[in-house]
Formats: structure tokens, C-alpha cells, sequence
């Protein structure tokens, strides 16, 4: 099967980890998937064995779009799958799934990129079936509701858009708003700030996506406001 030829929906993604679909001409793939050739091959879905990220965000997820997958299994860096099999790290899955026939898992896009693996389109909450690229995940970026959230804590799961990628997460930095050494976490900020300024390019080289810049001069702005010591700014 050639890249993004596939089509899913993350109703289909959880029934497959749930053990609910396990054949890929199940009707609900063959209807979705006019024009293509799907096997009567059992499926093989693999999960991550050990804890990880990559296993909250999946789940976080499958959680979002299955009322039966969040009760069931819920979100979590490490869950008790009701199908499949596990690997350890993205190499452990992508290898697994590559010598597994039927074999369909999940990896971080970075890994899925350089190693050049067979992905998938993902129908997103708009109805439209998209593929994972760097556009569709900064329209995922772009949709998030970065005022809105604690602390910029925000969640970029299964967002509205015509254009989104509905499996995105942020990396979060941590800080205290009232560090014990003023200097070096003035220092670190000063730090985080070349690297909205510079380290864009670096991102996309390495395949993820830098913050929106609306959203970098919104964090700059909490820095000065919220990260204090002795009642003064230390990030200037």
C-alpha cells in the first residue's frame, strides 16, 4: 500500500486497538476506503510496551473520539491494551510492524519521516480525511486556544479546522514563577527566547514545528509578568 492511501477515523483507530475490528476488509474500512484493495488479513495493532508520551498523546486520542475507548481504557502514558502486541520505542514498533503482516502502529512523526514509513490520512473533526504533514500540524498549532489554557497548558487533541492534523502535542517547559536563583532562570528564559528567535529553522530541519508567533510574544509576556523575584521582572 503506498503512503496516505489509507483512510481512518479515530472511531476506527480505537476499535482496532480494542480488539472491536480485526480484519482490514471489515465493511467499515472497505466503506471508507473507495478504490482501494483491502485484504482479508487479520490486523495486528502495536502499542508501546514501556511508558511513554507518545502512548498519552495516542490514547489522549482515542479517548477524544471514542466515548467507549475512554471509559474502557482511558488516556494514559501507559494503559492496559485489549488488542495487539508490544514494542519497546518507536524503532521497537515501526520493526514490529514491519516483519508483522497486517501490522498498523503508532510512532512519533519525526521517526515515521526520516525512516520514511507507510502512514496514513486521519479524518479529523471537520469531516476531512488529512494527511500528517508540517502544514497540518501548525493548523493543529494555530487552532489551539493558547489564551484560554493554564499556563499554556494546551491541548491540541482532535481540534476544529479543515486543514488539522487531530493527533498534535506541545512540549512543555516548566518554570517557577518564583525561582530561588533569579539569574539562572532569567538566564534560561533568555535561553527559551533565542530559541523562538533562532531555533525555528532547526525545528523543521528535525521535523516538528516551532510555536506560532502570536503564541511566542504571548508566553514572552508572562515571563515579564508572572516569573518574578524580589518583586521584579528577571527576564528582560
Amino acid at each position: 500500500m503506498k503512503t496516505d492511501e489509507l483512510k481512518l477515523s479515530g472511531e476506527i483507530l480505537a476499535d482496532i486497538y480494542a480488539g472491536k475490528i480485526v480484519k482490514w476488509n471489515d465493511p467499515k474500512l472497505v466503506e471508507m476506503n473507495h478504490g482501494v484493495s483491502l485484504p482479508n488479513l487479520a490486523i495486528a495493532p502495536v502499542y508501546r510496551a514501556e511508558a511513554s508520551g507518545t502512548s498519552y498523546v495516542f490514547t489522549s486520542y482515542l479517548s477524544a473520539v471514542s466515548p467507549s475507548w475512554k471509559t474502557d481504557v482511558g488516556a494514559n502514558t501507559s494503559v492496559k491494551w485489549p488488542a495487539g502486541a508490544g514494542a519497546k520505542g518507536n524503532d521497537g514498533v515501526a520493526a514490529t510492524v514491519g516483519h508483522t503482516r497486517g501490522g498498523i502502529g503508532y510512532v512519533e512523526n519525526a521517526y515515521a519521516t526520516q525512516n520514511h514509513l507507510t502512514t496514513a490520512q486521519l479524518r479529523n473533526k471537520a469531516g476531512n480525511f488529512v494527511k500528517p504533514t508540517i502544514d497540518s500540524y501548525k493548523a493543529a498549532a494555530a487552532a489551539g486556544d493558547w489564551t484560554g489554557a493554564s499556563n499554556f497548558a494546551v491541548s491540541l487533541i482532535d481540534l476544529s479546522g479543515a486543514n488539522v492534523w487531530p493527533i498534535v502535542s506541545p512540549t512543555f517547559i516548566l518554570l517557577p514563577k518564583d525561582p530561588k536563583d533569579a539569574a539562572r532562570s532569567a538566564n534560561v528564559m533568555k535561553f527559551f527566547d533565542w530559541t523562538y528567535k533562532s531555533g525555528g529553522t532547526i525545528a523543521s530541519q528535525l521535523d516538528y514545528i516551532p510555536l506560532p508567533a502570536n503564541v511566542q510574544d504571548t508566553v514572552r509576556a508572562a515571563w515579564k509578568k508572572d516569573v518574578m523575584a524580589g518583586g521584579q521582572a528577571v527576564y528582560k
